[in-house]
Formats: C-alpha cells, sequence, structure tokens
C-alpha cells in the first residue's frame, strides 16, 4: 500500500478516562453512552471537524512564505484529510451518503472555525492545534458508545495527526520573542469557551436540560489534556 509523504505510523493516543473527580472515594461513574448522540450525528460531526482542519491549514499553507513551515504545515493538513477520508469510508460502507450527514453541521462547525482566526497566521495556526486536539480527544471518548463502528472511528483518530509539527513552529516562534507566549497564551485561554461549547452541542439534546454537574467530569477531563497540551509547548493554561 502506497504510503504518502504526510503519512506515518500510528503513535499512542491517550483516550479520556471519563470519571467524576470523587471517584477514588466511590463517587458514580459517568456514564458516556447515556450523553453521546445518536450515531449519524456522531458521524457527521466527526467527518466535518477533520475536514476543517484540513481547510484551515491549508490556507495557512498559501499564506506561509517559509517553505519548510509550509512542509510541516502539509503533514499536518494531510493527516487531517487522511482522518476524514477514513470518517467518510465509514459512512459509505453503511450505505449513506457522506455528504447528506455533514450537511447539517457545517453552519454550526464553520461559524465556529471563523470565531478562532486569529487576527495572526500564529494565532490561527494554535486555534488549530487547541481546537482540534481538545474536540478530537472528545470525539475519541465519544466513540466507545457505538460498538463496532465507534472502535473503528477510534481506530481512525488515534491515527498520528502530525500536530508536532505545529508544536515545533509554536515553540520556536515564543522562544524567539516572549511577547508570543504572552500572547498567545491568552489567545487560547480565549478558545477554549467556544470548543467547550461545541462539545457541549454534541452531546443528546435532552442531557443538556439537567443539572450542569451530570456534565462537568466531561470538561474536567478535556481541561486536565488541554493543561498538558499547553505545559508541553512552554505555555501558560
Amino acid at each position: 500500500m502506497v504510503k504518502w509523504f504526510w503519512q506515518r505510523d500510528a503513535a499512542p493516543r491517550r483516550t479520556l478516562a471519563l470519571r467524576s473527580r470523587g471517584e477514588q472515594s466511590d463517587a458514580t461513574r459517568v456514564d458516556f453512552a447515556e450523553l453521546a448522540p445518536e450515531l449519524d450525528r456522531f458521524l457527521g460531526q466527526a467527518a466535518y471537524l477533520q475536514l476543517g482542519y484540513f481547510e484551515t491549514l491549508t490556507r495557512l499553507i498559501r499564506a506561509t512564505p517559509e517553505l519548510a513551515e509550509k512542509e510541516s504545515l502539509s503533514r499536518a493538513a494531510g493527516a487531517a484529510l487522511t482522518k476524514h477520508r477514513g470518517i467518510v469510508d465509514i459512512i459509505a460502507a453503511r450505505g449513506q451518503d457522506p455528504t447528506q450527514l455533514m450537511l447539517p453541521f457545517r453552519e454550526h462547525l464553520d461559524a465556529f472555525r471563523r470565531k478562532t482566526i486569529g487576527a495572526r497566521p500564529r494565532e490561527t495556526l494554535l486555534a488549530v492545534y487547541i481546537t482540534a486536539g481538545m474536540l478530537d480527544d472528545f470525539y475519541l471518548a465519544l466513540a466507545s458508545s457505538y460498538g463496532e463502528t465507534g472502535r473503528r472511528v477510534a481506530e481512525i483518530l488515534r491515527e498520528d495527526d502530525a500536530r508536532h509539527e505545529i508544536v515545533a513552529i509554536i515553540q520556536e516562534t515564543i522562544e524567539s520573542d516572549e511577547e508570543w507566549r504572552s500572547l498567545l497564551s491568552m489567545w487560547a485561554r480565549r478558545l477554549v469557551g467556544d470548543t467547550i461549547l461545541v462539545c457541549r452541542a454534541a452531546l443528546r439534546p435532552e442531557v443538556l436540560a439537567v443539572e450542569e454537574a451530570r456534565i462537568e467530569p466531561v470538561y474536567t477531563e478535556l481541561m486536565g489534556a488541554h493543561a498538558r497540551r499547553m505545559d508541553a509547548m512552554g505555555l501558560a493554561s
């Protein structure tokens, strides 16, 4: 099988273990299956999100003058497109039209992406890394609710995303100018709220009527993973 230049061997990925903060004291474990949306909704959103990452990264490639950075961004964009195609193949194998499954979420997710376009390319690049990381974690956790189909989606989401290329660019940027460190840290904090709203909108509509404490452990896990990504880049979360 031919491997394109952006494809690499899959790297291990941590799966969110959704549980309440007090699990050590026998608190009730969160049953994600009760929160997960219907399968078609899950597949349509997951596929369109990956397409969105690809589109944003492609625009950044065009806006980047440095050839080395273009190469790095092309690998990250290619990985997102590969994941998109993988989920689309799952949808098609189920006898459904991928476009029709994604269409209901286009307006909402495009609006979210527009909100994460920064005033500078570096802000947009960080936005891809932060939002894609949080949402991939979220959909990877949701996948456990859908049996064999969910297992196949999880395998796709665990594939190498080449986002270490983004991290390298961000780290080089903040090491060259401390003002960038402060600016990007503030920008990342602005992104978190909008990303959590996308996660919330993906859950079963009836779940949104229950107490916030019922859903809160989901966000706790996402924020923990987000903080670790920020720390790894040398940014304050």
